[in-house]
């Protein structure tokens, strides 16, 4: 089998020693180069062209975001984003992601040689899941509120305030005070900040509550959710427990804690807490999609969209089988075909549609369930 060649570029000198060592325990991954700066990088990609770039955001003489859209403009190459854990870095890293970077390492300012070493597994899963991915539908991604084939929905051509959208939810909580049946789950990882954007941002206000796990460190889900709110009509926020699901409301789970779906009363809320990992990851789709397949039942709609893994495979099986509507986004959309192709292999998806198509599959739920 062929090894993953990687470039790491970071001006430390210390990521760029660690990382080669600690990756070099990888019997399918091979460190090909390191370089101090991206200038560095481009001479040495003249001699041998990475399978998987391994990314610093902030660096001397060209900063880590312009040689990302040089790279993808030039010739797209799956890139793992390494930024330090600060909203400084968590706000530049999703101009990444939305620049088509593949994913996000985080590291601390300091302590940087032992965290290195304790985190060579999840990187070396970040580079395998970066090799796996089809970056050219990144870069391919329709702008927001553009459909890949289809006109924009109205969301795109005027965006409510975020007072006009809080007024609006608020009116519908007032309007649900008895009772608030509906209920969407998503679940997506690798790829899924571009795809929550393509079908987040084509929903009216209107639409049923969504809760949404994206697999994502702690800090960037906070920033990624206000991304989405400055896009889409719904209101998008980090969620907290005691948050109210609500129609024109999409909550998103906080990097580092899982989020389940609870009943208070005749009213959905989500409960936000730590936890040991599920399927590696948390928050885990699975954690989310069981809650809804408990306390929702045939009242919800899931949805597993793009990433590496199975997470959320069982947990949309245990939706379906609770009467629950699913939906799987099928491999032609796909960044990486590895959460869909599990629940569809295990039965989980009732429907199998492109990336393009899963925003009318939530209106059509939405028109039938009323």
């Amino acid at each position: 089998m062929n090894k993953i060649k990687v470039l790491v570029v970071d001006d430390s000198a210390v990521v760029r020693q660690v990382a080669r060592e600690v990756l070099a325990a990888q019997p399918d991954i091979e460190v090909i180069g390191v370089a101090q700066d991206p200038l560095f990088a481009m001479e040495a990609m003249k001699r041998i062209w990475p399978d998987v770039i391994v990314l610093d955001i902030e660096m001397p003489r060209m900063d880590g975001l312009t040689f990302l859209r040089k790279i993808m403009a030039e010739r797209p190459t799956p890139v793992v984003i390494c930024s330090t854990l600060t909203e400084r870095g968590a706000q530049t890293t999703m101009e990444a992601l939305a620049a088509g970077a593949v994913s996000i390492i985080t590291k601390p300012r300091m302590g940087l040689k032992q965290f290195m070493i304790d985190a060579s597994v999840d990187m070396a899963a970040a580079i395998k899941a970066a090799a796996a991915a089809n970056v050219r539908r990144l870069v391919a991604a329709p702008v927001a509120g553009a459909a890949a084939n289809g006109p924009a929905s109205p969301a795109a051509a005027a965006i409510p305030s975020p007072t006009e959208k809080a007024a609006m939810v608020a009116a519908a909580a007032q309007a649900m005070s008895t009772t608030t049946d509906k209920v969407i789950a998503i679940g997506t990882s690798t790829g899924g900040t571009q795809a929550l954007e393509t079908v987040l941002t084509r929903l009216p206000i209107t639409t049923t509550g969504i809760v949404v796990v994206q697999h994502m460190p702690e800090k960037f889900t906070a920033m990624f959710a206000q991304r989405l709110n400055g896009l889409c009509e719904m209101q998008v926020s980090e969620a907290r427990s005691g948050d109210r699901v609500l129609p024109g409301r999409v909550l998103i789970a906080p990097g580092g804690q899982h989020m389940k779906l609870k009943r208070s009363g005749a009213q959905y809320i989500v409960e936000v807490a730590d936890g040991p990992l599920v399927n590696r990851h948390k928050p885990s789709v699975d954690v989310l999609f069981r809650s809804v397949a408990q306390v929702a039942g045939r009242n919800a709609l899931g949805i597993i969209m793009t990433g590496m893994g199975d997470d959320g495979a069982r947990g949309l099986k245990e939706m379906r089988d609770a009467g629950a509507h699913t939906v799987a986004e099928d491999e032609s959309s796909c960044v990486v075909f590895g959460m869909p192709k599990e629940a569809i292999r295990l039965g989980a998806a009732e429907k199998v549609v492109p990336l393009p198509q899963i925003h009318a599959q939530i209106i059509a739920f939405d028109r039938a369930m009323r």
